[in-house]
């Protein structure tokens, strides 16, 4: 069974930075891309970054390029998600996820398993 754990969230001022953490456990880690989502209260979940199996390509939402960075270490099956620059309306719940294929997809429904959740804060 595929366990996904997120890690790394935590209050934070406007201006500052977070990295989060997605620790996998279950198959090989190596042999599928990934992705990150959040969810902030009464909004839909919606698209951060997706990584590819190597790392070797990425894709972000249009709010989060430039400041946040998303790769992979496949021999610690961990994802990293850097947030650099936080804006108050980055404040969400944080959700790591990863499905059946090596590119990634902005679309959740593409993914089979996901974490727990981690909630980041950005205060002004």
């Amino acid at each position: 069974q595929v366990q996904l754990v997120e890690s790394g969230g935590g209050l934070v001022q406007a201006g500052g930075s977070l990295r989060l953490s997605c620790a996998a456990a279950g198959r090989t880690f190596s042999s599928y891309a990934m992705g990150w989502f959040r969810q902030a209260p009464g909004k839909e979940r919606e698209f951060v970054a997706a990584i590819s199996s190597s790392g070797f390509s990425a894709d972000y939402a249009d709010s989060v390029k430039g400041r946040f960075t998303v790769s992979r270490d496949n021999a610690k099956n961990t994802m990293y998600l850097q947030m650099n620059s936080l804006k108050p309306e980055d404040t969400a719940v944080y959700y790591c996820a990863t499905g059946s294929g090596r590119r990634g997809s902005s679309w959740p429904g593409w993914y089979d398993y996901w974490g727990q959740g981690t909630q980041v804060t950005v205060s002004s």
